[in-house]
């Protein structure tokens, strides 16, 4: 959390805090999302495509960007979307969520592929 100013992720690092300790998956996705902006991941649409399988979850700890198309129903999980991202994934029947909404309902962190 090194000098950043986002509230948003601030406030999800809060968030993420207590599961650290208890999930090694929770803490790399706080390892990812501590990186500065510039090093923090960006995924298109055609690697969500191409790396998960159907009615999967998945999870990019940075912001999912349009290139490609969807062509499965895939629920994603980011930091932040492009617009066009949002429409193709919903487009393909997926679920787009943010990471706390995720945090909530998924607090153990099973059954989630990292992509990024």
């Amino acid at each position: 959390m090194k000098g950043t100013t986002n509230y948003e992720l601030i406030e999800l690092l809060k968030a993420l805090e207590p599961k650290i300790v208890e999930s090694p998956f929770w803490r790399r996705v706080v390892k990812d999302l501590t990186k500065s902006s510039r090093q923090r991941r960006s995924v298109n649409v055609y690697k969500i495509d191409k790396y998960a399988r159907e009615g999967e979850m998945v999870l990019v700890p940075g912001k999912v960007l349009s290139l490609g198309e969807m062509s499965k129903k895939v629920d994603v999980a980011a930091f932040n979307f492009s617009a066009e991202a949002k429409k193709k994934i919903e487009q393909a029947n997926g679920k787009i969520m943010t990471i706390k909404e995720l945090l909530e309902q998924n607090p153990e962190g099973k059954k989630v592929r990292i992509l990024g």
